[in-house]
């Protein structure tokens, strides 16, 4: 059986919050403790607060995380600025960082064979840099999932996905990699030209 939070109980709202709002939680449950408790009490009561000290050590964590709007959209351009090479190269370094195997495919509609956790999967992003994809690379990727027997196939994205490719691609259950969580996988690596 697996636990699953509820999206409005308090850790869940915390969670989401900003972290500092958890830190003032424990604090009001310290000075509650103190306020309403005997003396010899009052640091068993304060432990009641520990809960909301490691939400928000986890909700700073995962804020500091984030990456800005603005820093975001200049990963974006600076990753569409690149020749196919250095794109290439950058998301491999990343993906490496992330803890997967990387093996470069020849040709193809995939461009790399991946592996993490015992799963595979491939991966196609030689079309990044087109403003529009159709559902036709994404047929072609599925096809490739199905020879390499990969579990997983992920399509990255600079542009947008046509309305008939975002269903195909939810149908198949292939991971469209872009915007936001294409620019967390880049970030930190060389996206300058060369």
């Amino acid at each position: 059986m697996q636990f699953k939070m509820s999206r409005d109980s308090l850790f869940a709202i915390l969670l989401r919050s900003p972290w500092w709002v958890s830190l003032l939680v424990a604090f009001a449950a310290y000075l509650l403790a103190r306020t309403i408790l005997p003396e010899h009490l009052v640091n068993y009561g304060a432990i009641s607060g520990l809960p909301f000290v490691v939400i928000a050590v986890m909700s700073a964590y995962k804020q500091l995380r984030v990456m800005s709007p603005a820093r975001v959209s200049a990963t974006l351009e600076a990753a569409g600025a690149m020749s196919w090479k250095d794109f290439s190269a950058s998301l491999e370094q990343a993906l490496q960082r992330d803890g997967y195997g990387v093996t470069r495919l020849a040709g193809g509609a995939a461009d790399f064979a991946l592996t993490k956790g015992g799963r595979n999967s491939v991966l196609s992003a030689r079309r990044w840099k087109a403003a529009n994809h159709g559902v036709e690379a994404l047929r072609d990727l599925q096809e490739v999932r199905k020879a390499q027997d990969a579990g997983d196939a992920i399509y990255v994205v600079g542009g947008t996905l046509s309305e008939t490719a975002q269903r195909y691609a939810s149908d198949n259950a292939i991971r469209v990699l872009q915007g936001t969580e294409l620019a967390q996988l880049l970030r930190g690596m060389p996206l300058g030209k060369s």
